[in-house]
């Protein structure tokens, strides 16, 4: 169980460290839980806004993921592979999506 947690924990960091992409989806998720703490919203809602945030992120490490490995088997440019890296973004793309849709929603009804 240790092992695991510290694996984790450095592939949080790795990725941290070497992803711009990474770093700016944590930013844009910490205003988004500071706004879903400062809106009057439900705790249904708020628990869907970080939810998807949290999902984002975790697309965005599978992204890096399927990237990191692509790049080591080989450089060398491949429609697969090229097909895979975009597929992986795709769905850091469709789970920023979810999220803003989930915004737009509480928003909405914020006013309604």
């Amino acid at each position: 169980m240790k092992n695991r947690t510290v694996w984790s924990w450095s592939g949080l960091i790795a990725t941290w460290r070497g992803e711009y992409s990474f770093r700016s989806w944590v930013w844009a998720n910490l205003v988004s839980v500071a706004l879903a703490f400062w809106l009057p919203i439900t705790t249904g809602e708020r628990a869907l806004i970080l939810a998807l945030g949290i999902l984002v992120l975790a697309a965005e490490l599978f992204n890096t993921a399927i990237e990191r490995a692509v790049d080591h088997t080989s450089t060398d440019h491949h429609e697969l592979a090229g097909q895979a890296k975009d597929a992986a973004s795709a769905a850091v793309a469709l789970t920023a999506i979810a999220a803003g849709v989930a915004w737009v929603v509480v928003l909405a009804g914020l006013a309604l």
